[in-house]
């Protein structure tokens, strides 16, 4: 293989990894806890875009319990937008690292 045609795969391989990226950011990924009583959404780019709580919780005086469900929630959501930005990333590029935070 030439160094020209080495050149184009790399920059194809580039615009296809910021493309993939981008997607990425733009995805919701949704969490929720105790049957949907705390329901949370996060973009890929990490930010929480929803948090819903359901009245009844409200209601109740158990302030430390609802604090905790929402933690988890956005844990559990921010966990699934990682896991899914480092199995694409891994299957892009055949499970180097990229440099750069790609």
């Amino acid at each position: 293989m030439n160094m020209q045609a080495l050149l184009k795969q790399a920059q194809k391989m580039q615009k296809d990894l910021a493309k993939a990226e981008s997607e990425l950011k733009e995805k919701e990924y949704e969490a929720s806890m105790s049957g949907g009583a705390v329901k949370v959404i996060v973009k890929g780019s990490m930010e929480v875009t929803q948090v819903e709580i359901d009245s009844d919780l409200l209601k109740s005086d158990n302030k430390e319990e609802l604090q905790d469900m929402i933690m988890i929630a956005i844990n559990d959501a921010l966990k699934q937008a990682s896991e899914e930005k480092e199995k694409v990333m891994k299957n892009m590029t055949g499970g180097v690292k990229m440099p750069g935070g790609f």
